[in-house]
């Protein structure tokens, strides 16, 4: 098992403050990967995206990406085809407000041993309340690490079966230890349009160190949450994470 990571070298148009980074991103990449129909038409039915990204680097104390500098972001996925042709999308968009990828590099990284994982980006997960109505996992609104760490185990397990098309099986969950490494609920902006209006949303989630376990299993599980992300709304930046 392999995942493929695009390091994009990107030209700042125009100052972006930091709670509109994930939106401007998040478009920039959808418009990119949209303008092929496969994965237009897998966007649009709301499907595992495979994908996952992180936020500029490195990041400014003001919050504010300025204009003029050049920052990186990365994009890892387990589909050679998906990066590589969206690498050559990326640079042919040129009109973009805010920013152009003056430059992308890819890597291939094969399975290795995870002793850990750190989320950069804030891990979404949705679980049910005592209303049987969905809401964010967070501390104060759900507070149950066993509810949090099966909802992170099943996403990743049905992202296993979503690309490889079969089932992986698991006698015990992935997470050894896990670590909540925010003290207040960490956010994800972005701007829902419509003909009428428009609206932003917020998504809550927490950044996470999680040890994994040392099985055959726990190990595949752990490499597909660095591929893919952790929890969910990738497409948004969600659950970008990084190893030890």
């Amino acid at each position: 098992m392999k995942y493929f990571e695009l390091k994009c070298k990107t030209f700042i148009k125009k100052d972006i403050e930091f709670i509109d980074s994930f939106d401007i991103l998040s478009k920039y990449i959808n418009f990119s990967m949209c303008q092929i129909e496969e994965y237009e038409k897998s966007h649009n039915e709301n499907k595992f995206t495979n994908y996952c990204f992180g936020n500029f680097y490195p990041i400014e104390k003001s919050k504010i990406y300025k204009s003029g500098n050049i920052y990186d972001f990365i994009i890892r996925s387990l589909d050679e085809q998906f990066i590589k042709r969206l690498q050559d999308l990326l640079r042919e968009n040129i009109n973009h407000t805010y920013i152009q990828v003056l430059q992308t590099t890819i890597k291939t990284v094969k399975q290795f041993f995870i002793s850990e994982l750190y989320s950069v980006t804030p891990v979404i997960v949705s679980v049910k309340d005592e209303n049987n109505k969905n809401i964010f996992w967070t501390i104060s609104k759900d507070g149950d690490i066993l509810k949090l760490q099966k909802q992170l185990q099943d996403n990743l397990e049905k992202k296993y079966q979503n690309f490889f098309d079969e089932k992986i099986e698991s006698n015990q969950n992935f997470i050894q230890l896990l670590e909540l490494k925010n003290q207040k609920q960490q956010s994800i902006f972005f701007t829902k349009n419509s003909k009428e209006d428009s609206k932003k949303i917020r998504l809550f989630g927490n950044k996470f160190k999680i040890i994994p376990n040392e099985d055959e299993v726990s190990q595949k599980l752990a490499f597909i949450a660095l591929a893919c992300g952790l929890g969910e709304k990738q497409s948004y930046g969600g659950g970008f994470s990084i190893w030890n």
